[in-house]
């Protein structure tokens, strides 16, 4: 099965079909991605991307910005499906959440049943927002990934039947469910523990995939200034999403700039992909 959804999504999309004017997004910390989409007077399609996000952050920019793409040619029905096979011509093929996520906005617990997704949303309490808004640092450590070479091994071990990528596949599919309901619930304890499931369940698929943030989280770990943290995207580099514990978010930002990694601003998208037709 691909790998469940990542935390909730933070982006959203306006789509302009058929025009001149840019197809746009605002992601973490108003990093926009643009894109031109024109039809010349016989008939001819030009598609223009530009994206001020860094190729490879993990923060699911190729999906989103795909996402705006289908829509913007075809309207906004099936557009993330269309972005995913779009993406699976171009070799990743690392699974559907990042499309689901920009599609719908807020909060969804995605299901993966062979070829379909069934999206189940959620709207968690204001106080668990409000929480994970607080204590939630985003940070960025410029350290670029390719999600599709990423992803080739580990499904090459799939095809095998390797018993540590399933078991790591498995691990993550029952961490999205535990996220799920603490999110629902307001259950901070079983949001805790998601994420260190789904962690136990990256290093199960490759631990390569942990190595590039180890040397600045493990030490946070240790010092109990972080609870929980979680490489965003593939992994092996990009952004990671560090949980602190109470006043502690100094100490961790902290951290993160004396390596060089920028801390990032984030916020909640409850809309999801929006297509203004001109």
């Amino acid at each position: 099965p691909p790998p469940p959804p990542p935390p909730p999504p933070l982006f959203f999309f306006h789509a302009h079909p058929a025009t001149p004017e840019p197809l746009w997004s605002r992601g973490l910390g108003d990093v926009y991605k643009r894109q031109s989409l024109e039809i010349d007077g016989e008939g001819k399609l030009s598609v223009n991307y530009r994206c001020e996000a860094p190729v490879g952050s993990g923060l699911g920019t190729t999906g989103a910005i795909n996402v705006a793409l289908m829509a913007a040619i075809k309207g906004s029905e099936n557009a993330e499906e269309a972005a995913y096979q779009f993406e699976a011509l171009l070799g990743n093929t690392g699974g559907r959440q990042d499309q689901w996520a920009a599609k719908y906005g807020g909060f969804n617990h995605l299901m993966f049943i062979g070829d379909s997704v069934e999206e189940m949303p959620f709207d968690p309490p204001r106080s668990v927002r409000f929480w994970l808004q607080k204590h939630l640092i985003v940070a960025n450590s410029k350290i670029p990934h390719v999600s599709g070479e990423l992803h080739d091994s580990i499904w090459a071990k799939y095809a095998e039947k390797d018993a540590d990528v399933i078991d790591g596949l498995m691990t993550i599919r029952m961490a999205a469910r535990k996220m799920s309901k603490g999110l629902d619930q307001d259950r901070r304890d079983l949001i805790v523990e998601a994420l260190h499931e789904v962690c136990k369940g990256v290093d199960a698929l490759d631990p390569a995939l942990h190595d590039p943030f180890k040397h600045v989280v493990d030490p946070l770990m240790e010092n109990r200034d972080v609870v929980a943290w979680k490489a965003l995207g593939a992994g092996g580099g990009g952004c990671v999403a560090l949980l602190t514990a109470p006043q502690r978010q100094e100490t961790v930002i902290e951290s993160c700039k004396a390596v060089g990694w920028d801390v990032l601003d984030w916020d909640y998208d409850d809309q999801g992909l929006v297509v203004n037709a001109n």
